[in-house]
């Protein structure tokens, strides 16, 4: 007998796998299905994916988490309300209007073929590097959409055609899919969120819409940008011949504001999500906080049309887990990514090994394209479980960077702290199962690390912003449930101020070594 009850779903896109989460309106999943997809590494420093096969796996994600729900008992066809989504930000494709398909594949956002755009807009306009940041928060780099768009105007005769001829459009991840669920060719609906758009170096903070200056600066047609809408409303229906035919898509986010909602992140407060890469957002309330410190400001969220708009600084680190992958996949000295933690665990100490990951440069607070990756330290002594610390230490410290950077930035009065004068540092995100990870980040912090019972909370957050639309929760019970939620672990340092200032002096002299390394001969 079926069980009869309100359901919301949501859409997890995200670097490396596609995952679709049905919730029930106590936000227990009830469903889910997860699949990962291709990467392609061109070149060096380039990293695409193949947009048709992101929808498939979309498409196969809907279809076997629903199987799955019906198969317990759940009636989801007949009480799902709505669909929310979440995505990759900065990741971009051009596609042709009139046929649907891609005119080349989608740039990744840690792509960094575009760094010598960058260089050359820097020699060009008066404000150099931060010639865009009072408008749009963001300093010219290759991590952001606008200037891969940039490059296939410059490189792909496709686009430069569709262009000219009206039959492009541009988006990132979010607007491709929408445009696609919503009936793409007949009469798909081409839209992004606040959240994406705010990470194109297009959107105005402040107008929340397309500025037109830096598009007349950059050469960008207007014409072929998405319409922007806020991140809880109902946006359109899900087209005949996807699954959930006729279910409203009601919330869009990019993945790390929609981690902050599934967090329930109020002003003052921050998380950090530890996925191929790691990002930490503090909210800073109804008022952007420029950064003096190389942090991002970014926008948070906006739950309605006619909702407030909350801001953020953000600390954008490039690669976290990807670094555990490429221990895995590239040099096989594990065989799958649980295995770090017991690896790691072998040794109490990385021998005086530093690992830097900065495969395709450094992001927040340093800013260095022309980083590359180092490992130093090492001697006879070094173990593979060394390196696997180090790796694990890497992450952590990076988290620190973007930390004390957003403490010099934000003040005592923009952060909430307990009753203890700490300030908690929420995690989540498929690394944060990683307990010798989570004790090494509050042993490098000096304070301790929330980690939630469910770690999963961007799909979460895109959920809560669709239920909202619909009508399912308001957003005060969503805060309120957010704050409420039972942590499974608190992680407390363990460690000494004089050993945390050795390992982070340490940890300063290995991250400048990887300065200027990006002309190295192959």
């Amino acid at each position: 007998m079926s069980k009869e009850q309100t359901f919301i779903a949501s859409i997890d896109q995200g670097t490396t796998s596609t995952r679709f989460f049905i919730y029930d309106k106590s936000a227990r999943i009830i469903g889910s299905h997860h699949v990962e997809f291709t990467q392609f590494y061109p070149e060096a420093g380039w990293v695409e994916h193949d947009p048709m096969e992101i929808l498939e796996s979309v498409r196969s994600c809907m279809t076997k988490a629903l199987d799955k729900a019906t198969a317990d008992g759940y009636n989801v066809d007949s009480g799902l309300k709505a669909i929310g989504l979440t995505n990759q930000r900065e990741t971009v494709v051009v596609w042709s209007k009139s046929t649907g398909s891609p005119l080349y594949n989608a740039i990744v956002w840690m792509d960094v073929r575009t760094s010598s755009i960058c260089r050359k807009l820097e020699k060009e306009l008066p404000g150099g590097r931060t010639h865009f940041v009072e408008s749009c928060g963001l300093p010219l780099s290759a991590y952001f959409s606008a200037v891969k768009l940039l490059w296939l105007m410059e490189n792909k005769e496709e686009v430069r055609a569709a262009i000219k001829k009206g039959d492009a459009l541009f988006g990132t991840i979010d607007t491709w899919l929408i445009w696609n669920l919503t009936g793409g060719v007949n009469g798909g609906i081409h839209v992004t969120d606040v959240s994406n758009a705010s990470r194109t170096m297009l959107m105005n903070l402040k107008t929340l819409d397309w500025d037109k200056e830096t598009l007349k600066t950059l050469g960008i047609p207007a014409e072929i940008l998405p319409k922007i809408v806020s991140n809880a409303e109902v946006i359109g229906k899900i087209a005949k011949g996807w699954p959930l035919f006729g279910v409203p898509i009601a919330g869009c986010l990019g993945d790390q504001h929609a981690a902050m909602v599934g967090q329930a992140c109020r002003r003052g407060e921050a998380k950090c999500t530890y996925g191929t890469g790691a990002f930490i957002l503090l909210n800073t309330g109804t008022a952007p906080v420029k950064s003096t410190h190389g942090l991002l400001t970014t926008l948070a969220f906006k739950l309605g049309p006619k909702a407030q708009t909350n801001y953020a600084l953000e600390g954008s680190i490039a690669i976290a887990g990807a670094a555990v992958q490429w221990l895995r996949d590239s040099l096989g000295i594990i065989s799958s990514a649980s295995e770090i933690e017991s690896l790691a665990s072998k040794v109490d100490c990385t021998g005086g090994v530093y690992f830097v990951p900065a495969f395709n440069g450094l992001f927040a607070p340093w800013w260095r394209d022309d980083a590359r990756g180092i490992c130093i330290g090492i001697t006879r002594f070094t173990s593979k479980s060394h390196i696997a610390r180090a790796v694990l230490e890497s992450m952590c410290f990076q988290v620190k960077d973007v930390l004390d950077s957003m403490h010099k930035d934000a003040g005592e009065k923009g952060e909430v702290k307990n009753e203890k004068g700490e300030f908690l540092l929420r995690v989540d995100g498929g690394a944060t199962v990683n307990n010798l990870l989570m004790q090494i980040q509050a042993d490098l912090l000096g304070s301790s690390v929330v980690r939630p019972a469910d770690i999963e909370t961007t799909a979460l957050g895109a959920a809560y912003a669709a239920g909202m639309a619909v009508g399912v929760w308001k957003e005060e019970e969503l805060f309120a449930l957010g704050q409420n939620i039972k942590t499974a672990s608190i992680f407390s340092p363990k460690s000494s101020v004089e050993w945390r200032k050795k390992k982070v002096d340490s940890w300063c002299k290995a991250v400048e070594r990887t300065f200027g390394l990006a002309d190295l001969e192959m």
